[in-house]
This record gives C-alpha cells, sequence and structure tokens, in this order.
C-alpha cells in the first residue's frame, strides 16, 4: 500500500515539473518568436521527463544538447526555459546515476561538438562560451549537488546500519572473549578451592580415626569429610559446566619468573623489574599472570625481534603492571589484531575492579594494568564498540562533505579549465585572422579572387562587430578579417571583402565606435 502511495506521488511530481518546464517554454517564446524553438522546447522538455527516472543518463544529454542547439541554432543566446530544463534534469540525473561520469562525459562531448560551430561567422567564440558556461553551471554543478544529496542520504542509512552490524559483531566476540576468560578464572577456581578442600577432606579423615577423640567428634570429624568431598564433587560438576558453555582454554597457572623464562627460551629479550606479590590476593596475582601473559604475546606476534620491557610493582593496596615493546626491527607485521585478547584481559583485569589500558605508544606497544588489592568488580563497559561505530559514522560523514566540496570545486574548475583553452584558442584565431593595412591597400576592385587570396591571412575573423554594418552588395560572398586593434579593445574593427561571381565588389573597414 505504501509504495503504490510512493508511486502516485512521484508521477504527480514528474507531472507537475513538467508542467512548469513547459510553461517556462511557452512564456520565454515572447523573447524571441520562433515556432521551431517552441516546438523543440516542448519535444525536449516531454522527452527528458519521460525518461528521467528510467533513463536518466539519456535524459541528462537531451537536456545538454539543448544548449548547443539554442546556441548556435537560434541566435546563439541562452534561452531561460533551456537554462532551467538543464538545473532541474542534471539534479535528478545526479540523484539516480551511479556515477557523475555521465554529466562530465556529456559536457565534454557537446563542447566538443560545438568547437566547429564556433568558426561560423555567424556565431563565434561568444556563442560557444555561453554554451560551456551554460554546461558547467546549470549542468554539471546540479548533477554533483544531485550525487551529493544521494550519498549523503544513502551513506546515513549505510552508516548507521554498518554501526549497528559492527557492534552487534563486537558484542559477539566480547562475549566469546569474556567466557574464554571466566573459564580460564573457573579453571583458576577449581584448582585453588579443590585441592583446599582435598586438604580440609585429608585433615578431618585423620581425625575420625584419631582414638583420642570421643564418638561424637570422631562422627563430627566424618560429616565434615563427607561434605567436603562432597563440595569437591559439586565444584568439579560446577566447574565441568562452565567449561563446557565456553572454548577450551588453558588455565593461568604457574609464576611470572617461569613465564618470563620461557619466553626468553623463545628468542624474546625481556627486560625484567618484578615485585614480590606475596601481599597480592590470589585473583590479584593471577590477574598480573595475565597481563604479562598478553603483552609478552602480542609482542611476539606483532613485533618479532623487538625489546620487550615488563615492570610490575606491588604495594600493600594495589598492583601496577607495565608491559611495553620496541618497536621492532623490519616494521609491524601486516594484519590487524582481532583483539580478544584484550577483551578478555580487560574481562579478568574488571573482575578485580582494576583498570587496563593498551595501545601504541613510540611506534611500539604498551599495556598498562592497576590493580587493586581491595575492591569489587567494576561495571561492564561497550564503549569500545560504540568508538568504532562512531568513527565509522564519521568516515560516512566525511565521505559526504568531500562530494559537496565536488560539487563546489569540479564545475569551477571545470569551467576554469574549459575557458581557458576557449581563450587561447580565441587568440590563436584572433591573430591568424588579421590583415595586414598595407595589404588591405594593395587590394583593388573588381581583382579577381584568385589575386587577392595570397595576400590574405589563413583564417577569418569570427567576432564582428554588430552595429555600424555597410549595406552588403547583392548577391555578394563576404569575408572578414582583423583590421590591426588590439584583441583588449572589444569594439575592434574589421575589413570586409565582398566578392561577386569571383571578384572583389566592395572593401570595406568599420567598427561599432566608429559611425
Amino acid at each position: 500500500m505504501k509504495e503504490a502511495t510512493r508511486f502516485r506521488w512521484r508521477v504527480a511530481f514528474d507531472v507537475l515539473l513538467w508542467a512548469a518546464l513547459c510553461g517556462f517554454v511557452v512564456l520565454d517564446g515572447p523573447l524571441d518568436p520562433n515556432v521551431w524553438e517552441l516546438v523543440y522546447g516542448l519535444v525536449s522538455v516531454t522527452l527528458a521527463m519521460a525518461t528521467a527516472r528510467v533513463y536518466p543518463a539519456f535524459a541528462l544529454v537531451v537536456a545538454m544538447a539543448t544548449a548547443l542547439v539554442i546556441s548556435f541554432g537560434w541566435g546563439g543566446r541562452v534561452a531561460v526555459w533551456e537554462f532551467f530544463l538543464i538545473v532541474v534534469i542534471s539534479y535528478l540525473a545526479g540523484l539516480r546515476l551511479a556515477r557523475a561520469r555521465v554529466a562530465l562525459i556529456s559536457f565534454f562531448a557537446i563542447a566538443v561538438a560545438g568547437i566547429p560551430f564556433a568558426f561560423l561567422p555567424s556565431a563565434g567564440f561568444d556563442a560557444w562560451g555561453a554554451v560551456l558556461g551554460t554546461l558547467a553551471f546549470a549542468g554539471v554543478a546540479p548533477c554533483l549537488l544531485g550525487r551529493h544529496v544521494r550519498l549523503r542520504r544513502e551513506l546515513a542509512q549505510d552508516g548507521w546500519r554498518r554501526a549497528e552490524e559492527m557492534e552487534s559483531r563486537h558484542r559477539l566476540v566480547a562475549q566469546e572473549a569474556r567466557l574464554r576468560e571466566r573459564a580460564r578464572i573457573a579453571s583458576d577456581m577449581h584448582d585453588s578451592l579443590g585441592h583446599e578442600l582435598s586438604l580440609i577432606a585429608v585433615r578431618a579423615a585423620a581425625l575420625e580415626v584419631d582414638s583420642e577423640l570421643g564418638d561424637e567428634q570422631r562422627e563430627a570429624a566424618g560429616q565434615l569429610r563427607v561434605g567436603a568431598a562432597t563440595a569437591t564433587e559439586r565444584l568439579r560438576e560446577i566447574i565441568g559446566v562452565l567449561r563446557e558453555d565456553a572454548a577450551p582454554v588453558e588455565p593461568v597457572q604457574g609464576d611470572l619468573g617461569e613465564l618470563i623464562d620461557r619466553a626468553r627460551a623463545s628468542g624474546i629479550e625481556i627486560g625484567a623489574r618484578i615485585d614480590s606479590l606475596d601481599n597480592a590476593p590470589p585473583m590479584v596475582a593471577r590477574a598480573v599472570y595475565r597481563v604479562v601473559q598478553e603483552g609478552l604475546t602480542n609482542a611476539a606476534k606483532y613485533a618479532p625481534g623487538a625489546a620487550v620491557s615488563v615492570d610490575v610493582t606491588s604495594t600493600s593496596e594495589a598492583t601496577d603492571v607495565r608491559v611495553r615493546n620496541a618497536p621492532p626491527p623490519a616494521g609491524p607485521l601486516p594484519g590487524r589484531s582481532g583483539r580478544r585478547g584484550l577483551i578478555g584481559l580487560h574481562e579478568r583485569v574488571r573482575l578485580v575492579g582494576g583498570s587496563l589500558t593498551a595501545g601504541p605508544v613510540g611506534g611500539g606497544f604498551e599495556v598498562v594494568a592497576r590493580l587493586p588489592h581491595d575492591a569489587a568488580p567494576a561495571p561492564e563497559s561497550d564503549d569500545e564498540g560504540i568508538g568504532q561505530a562512531a568513527r565509522e559514522l564519521e568516515r560516512a560523514r566525511r565521505a559526504v562533505r568531500s562530494s559537496l566540496v565536488q560539487a563546489i570545486v569540479v564545475p569551477l574548475g571545470l569551467f576554469g579549465v574549459v575557458i581557458g583553452g576557449a581563450g587561447v584558442a580565441f587568440l590563436a584565431q584572433w591573430s591568424s585572422s588579421e590583415l595586414p593595412p598595407d595589404s588591405y591597400d594593395r587590394i583593388q576592385l573588381g581583382m579577381p579572387h584568385s589575386a587577392v587570396e595570397p595576400m590574405l591571412p589563413a583564417r577569418q575573423r569570427t567576432t564582428l562587430p554588430s552595429i555600424n554594418v555597410p549595406p552588403q552588395p547583392y548577391g555578394s560572398v563576404c569575408e572578414y578579417y582583423g583590421a590591426g586593434r588590439s584583441w583588449l579593445n572589444f569594439n575592434a574593427a574589421v575589413y570586409r571583402l565582398c566578392f561577386v561571381d569571383g571578384r572583389v565588389a566592395s572593401k570595406d573597414l568599420y567598427s561599432e565606435d566608429e559611425p
């Protein structure tokens, strides 16, 4: 139902826009009465609007072609309806075309097609300059602006969709890493608590057979032994469930000295300064082990050959850990870490109420943790996933801003380049159409064209005065040449030579500022 409503609104909008453009064609007619221009305008508007949605590239070519036809076909002017048609169709094409290449190709094709017409005496470079200006500012600029609007809408939608997908992926990865770390913690609990409960059961069994105790005491010791054994079995079952929920992991065990010695044996150069952890709680000590383990693993994986420093400072209140690797001799390895180890490390540190930072420092990488000895677990945070989503959205916004800059800079640059080229061509044509005054004086009435031709320049002048034009002899063919004025003088004079039956019938010098 919604799609049908949208379709009807689109059709109604296109019809209203078509009617408005046709109105411009009709209203613009009295300014330059020409039946064929009126017919051409109505046909162009109808054809462009009928194909604008399904074939936007074709509609754009039809609209841009009107600049060439109107400028060189009907008096070398820019019609109002032509300008509005190009603006509207170009903007709609920018909204619907995947690339702006069609607009640029159409611009250059029509600009090049207009070059031969610019050499006609009835048109000249002024008309071609009008075509270029119309195409650049009414064609290319609105098309790039429409492209910017489309990219802004699409990138905003895609940016939010990518942000949501990335947050979902991040949550899954983080959840997996947390489960793995909790499985490690479960293994630690099983190893430590199971050992303690086993000792309790052994001591209770010894008391149960002690002859110096009474029956009641031996019975209580037996109950204690059974309870310890039951607790050990229940602990084993619970830890087994936790281990089944997460991927298999190696429990955190051993001491820092052994960990560092194994890393050195594998070829890592390590400088270590480690305080005693006797005053640290067992969970904090295991967290210290995990921080150092993850730091050494990252250094070996992403910075092979780099020296590593390990600093562990412990007081009665907290333990600070810093693992830092220097830049690798051969540069960092390509690729990107999945960050699962760091996510799990964050979880380990969070559960003891500590804080963890990890990131590049001085070309290397540093992992720093502060672990208080008596703190509750910190609340969970998903700032990293949100931050990644925000960065992705910011990249989309930068792309939109870039398309807006292109919509402004490209037409201006394009117009400047083409006008510069047109200016060079104009100067070349101007200088190559100059007739020296002494050559003009040697031309006499009645001379045959074959005798005059060697004295004439290679080109004719195309920019001609529009007033003070002398009458042209009947049945004559006239040629126009420069009269020695500077190209900076826009009221430049010209020599006109008119030929009848191949002989000079008249020769005139005239300009706009000389009656």
